[in-house]
């Protein structure tokens, strides 16, 4: 079990590069997102709430796909952190260390955003990366707990059909 566990520990670090490569692209260099071309002043949101709030006001005046991308999509593009950092540290990881680590990693993609003046530095998007990472951490439990189940009661299965 233990080498399988580590076979699952390295596929998730394969998984997490991919993703950080991923992240790093979409966030810095897509034009689709407007990153090609930077913005000649910094660009900030230091109020908690505020663009979470304008998205949700003017949700009929912004397209679906921009209203989508910036609520939905910051919980979901942090939920890879919460959900392969457990399976790679190959010993329980708890929910406040997942949290540290989604914003710790958010608060570098936004200070970078912020100084390469690509995107904006927004608090908002700390907020939400950080509860994506969290909602990949219990995804992750969730899934180890349905594993564990499941193993208990193949392994009861087969003592029982061993002693009939």
């Amino acid at each position: 079990m233990n080498k399988q566990r580590k076979k699952l520990g390295l596929f998730s670090l394969l998984l997490l590069i991919v993703y950080f490569c991923v992240v790093v692209y979409f966030f810095f260099f897509s034009d689709r997102l407007g990153r090609s071309q930077g913005y000649s002043t910094y660009r900030y949101n230091l109020v908690l709430f505020a663009e979470i709030r304008r998205f949700i006001i003017y949700r009929n005046r912004v397209s679906l796909e921009a209203f989508l991308l910036n609520l939905v999509g910051n919980l979901l593009v942090f939920f890879p952190v919460g959900f392969l950092i457990p399976i790679l540290r190959l010993k329980k990881t708890g929910c406040i260390r997942i949290m540290i680590y989604s914003f710790l990693f958010s608060l570098c993609i936004e200070t970078l955003q912020l100084v390469t003046r690509v995107g904006v530095f927004d608090v908002d998007d700390l907020l939400m990366n950080t509860a994506g990472g969290l909602i990949g951490w219990s995804c992750c439990q969730l899934s180890w707990f349905v594993y564990h189940k499941f193993m208990a009661y193949q392994e009861k299965r087969k003592k029982g059909k061993g002693s009939a």
